[in-house]
């Protein structure tokens, strides 16, 4: 064996001195570069499945307070309708209580003017008949001078 080293001219000390550091080298770098490189990555994968899982968890919050805010705001839509059908009827009754109020009004205003208008038309007719009265009695007095003269 040694002479087919020698034929390839390979020096067979140099070679197990070489492949020795190389054992070394592989060892030191195994446990000072290879291993910290693993643990590195196992904690960045480890520190990724928490981040998912957070997500996960922050998503399904999310989703839970969505679901909430959307039955509060079904409730608050519910209560404002009921509020707004309520000051509907109170203000429709009210409504009707003024008109009410306005016809009764319009009724003894209606009233009072045709008591006035009846009372303005007798004092007329009153004058009237003192003014016709008056007037026949100048004519009569006129008609009495007039055959007296």
């Amino acid at each position: 064996m040694s002479d087919l080293f020698a034929v390839f001219g390979v020096n067979w000390k140099l070679l197990l001195i070489q492949a020795v550091n190389f054992g070394l080298l592989l060892t030191v770098l195994t446990y000072l570069l290879y291993k910290p490189v693993l643990k590195i990555i196992d904690e960045r994968r480890e520190k990724i499945a928490e981040g998912v899982r957070t997500a996960e968890a922050a998503a399904r919050r999310l989703a839970e307070a969505k679901a909430k805010g959307e039955g509060l705001v079904a409730t608050a839509a519910r209560e404002a309708e009921g509020l707004v059908a309520a000051a509907r009827t109170r203000a429709d009754e009210r409504g009707a209580e003024i008109v009410m109020t306005a016809e009764a009004r319009a009724t003894a205003t209606l009233k009072d003017a045709a008591e006035r208008a009846e009372e303005a038309k007798r004092l007329a007719l009153k004058e009237s008949e003192r003014e016709i009265a008056r007037t026949a009695m100048l004519a009569a007095e006129k008609i009495l001078r007039e055959k007296s003269a």
